[in-house]
């Protein structure tokens, strides 16, 4: 049975425009639908006129499509001086006659009966401009500015209306921008302006533990499909990126390629190794030794000429650097040779969404073959269980697209005994965890380090001591004769007890 989409002739289904905002048009699933109206509402210091300005800006260097902005609000440059900020010379683009800025500022001694309002003039000023310079998009800030200025709220919708269907007929598409009050109640301050776009998109800014998060969705895109929900953005040094992590796909290659953790008998205990493309979790309590880890992973690719990456959210540069160092390390000398780039910063700095851009900004810049992040628990402090999924999606997403091997730690709030690997709520997106632990055996302290998971590969089940000397990590089997290591509770069996459960557990992977 064909599907409804594909049995529609091609020239009756909705066009889409590409807005070369990055992950808006996943959500879209295409762009803004060509030829047609667009409202973007939100609260004061959502982006809405980023959006308009990313909308033009994309077009014109993206696309060839030149633009126009009718600004009711800011002054031509305001609007130049603030683009700038963003990387954007529209400057340039008015001189090359591929942007044309429209002040609209309504006069101060203007009409003052509502009843005589009327739109016409700028119509067609609106209209000469789009055929001078050939313009294909048209951004209008804010349709609010509009509604301020006059009583007769019924006259104000007619004229828009207007204006609308004059762009409409011309065949341009068209972003308009308006507030709301609240962000979770009506869609426009008037209560009208939604009723005359064909498409409506909400930029919101909500206080969430004690930060600001930003979100996009897409109420309406009339006669096409769109992605349904809120999805996390950012504003950042390049305008606007959307992380639309439902679109993502698992597309991804996979690799049979091994590489070394940087310690032998962990090599060994994984089968050969870390396959090459994959996401390596860490967990265990503070002190277990999972920073020694990352430190021989990035070790080892500094061996083998290979750049890795660290984030590193709960120590300093110098503790770090110190660490390293009482480990044989020498970060400085990898990153004077080029090899290893750090970046320190405290969680709460900034949202998880600009933590994620920051990291893809940066990945991309350096272009490492590894990454490490130390640790996943101290960005998940203060943020919701959804929120935090959504951030290591996209790390890992974005990891496993660039082919580039991640490595990640998580500290268990159990100092001793058995821990829920399910509660940091990322272990189904890991392809290999490592289980650390404490256990107190013949009256001393010890580390223990258990192959938890290894996704498509045979590794060694056991729970082996972890020593942390000065030549670096040692593994050994000291618990062979011991059982209930991670409970808290280990004892010894006995020859014979052992000779029992080893006969039924070959039993069983026979029968199996």
């Amino acid at each position: 049975m064909q599907s409804h989409s594909s049995t529609t002739p091609p020239k009756m289904q909705v066009q889409k425009l590409p807005t070369g905002i990055e992950g808006f048009d996943d959500v879209c699933q295409g762009g803004l639908p060509i030829g047609r109206s667009t409202l973007i509402s939100g609260t004061s210091g959502t982006g809405k006129t980023v959006f308009s300005l990313h909308f033009l800006h994309n077009g014109i260097c993206h696309f060839d499509e030149p633009g126009i902005f009718v600004t009711f609000e800011e002054s031509p440059l305001d609007i130049l001086r603030n683009a700038a900020s963003f990387g954007w010379d529209l400057q340039a683009m008015v001189d090359e006659n591929k942007l044309f800025i429209l002040d609209a500022s309504p006069d101060p001694d203007g009409q003052d009966v509502a009843g005589n309002f009327d739109l016409s003039g700028l119509i067609e000023r609106i209209s000469y401009a789009i055929r001078k310079y050939k313009a294909k998009r048209v951004a209008i800030d804010s349709m609010t500015a509009v509604f301020q200025q006059y009583d007769a709220i019924y006259v104000v919708r007619r004229e828009i209306f207007r204006l609308i269907a004059r762009l409409k007929e011309i065949g341009v598409t068209t972003v308009m921008t308006t507030e709301r009050i609240d962000e979770y109640g009506p869609i426009a301050r008037y209560g009208v302006e939604e009723f005359v776009s064909d498409n409506v998109v909400i930029l919101r800014n909500v206080l969430e533990a004690e930060k600001r998060r930003r979100t996009v969705e897409i109420l309406k895109l009339r006669g096409t499909t769109h992605m349904k929900g809120e999805f996390p953005f950012t504003m950042g040094t390049h305008g606007i990126s959307v992380f639309p992590l439902g679109a993502m796909r698992l597309t991804q290659r996979s690799s049979n390629v091994r590489i070394s953790s940087g310690v032998p008998d962990l090599d060994e205990m994984c089968g050969g190794g870390f396959f090459q493309d994959s996401i390596i979790l860490a967990t265990g309590a503070t002190g277990t030794g999972k920073t020694m880890l990352v430190s021989k992973f990035i070790e080892d690719a500094y061996f083998n000429k290979e750049r890795a990456i660290l984030f590193a959210y709960e120590e300093s540069r110098a503790q770090l650097l110190r660490n390293a160092t009482s480990w044989g390390i020498d970060f400085e000398k990898m990153e004077s040779d080029g090899l290893l780039k750090i970046i320190c910063a405290y969680p709460e700095s900034t949202v998880l969404e600009d933590h994620l851009q920051i990291i893809k900004t940066e990945i991309s810049q350096f272009k490492p073959s590894r990454m490490a992040i130390d640790s996943l628990s101290a960005l998940a402090r203060g943020v919701s269980l959804n929120v935090f999924r959504q951030f290591v999606i996209g790390v890992t997403g974005y990891a496993k697209q660039e082919e580039i091997a991640g490595f990640f730690t998580n500290t268990a709030e159990e100092f001793m005994g058995s821990h829920s690997i399910t509660d940091s709520h990322i272990s189904t997106i890991t392809d290999t965890i490592l289980l650390l632990q404490y256990v107190e055996i013949r009256g001393e302290m010890a580390r223990a380090v258990n192959v938890f998971k290894m996704r498509g590969s045979w590794h060694d089940k056991r729970i082996r001591e972890f020593m942390i000397t000065a030549n670096g990590p040692q593994i050994k089997d000291s618990f062979s004769n011991f059982e209930q290591i991670f409970s808290g509770a280990p004892h010894r069996i006995n020859v014979e007890e052992r000779g029992e459960t080893t006969r039924i557990i070959k039993s069983v992977e026979k029968d199996d």
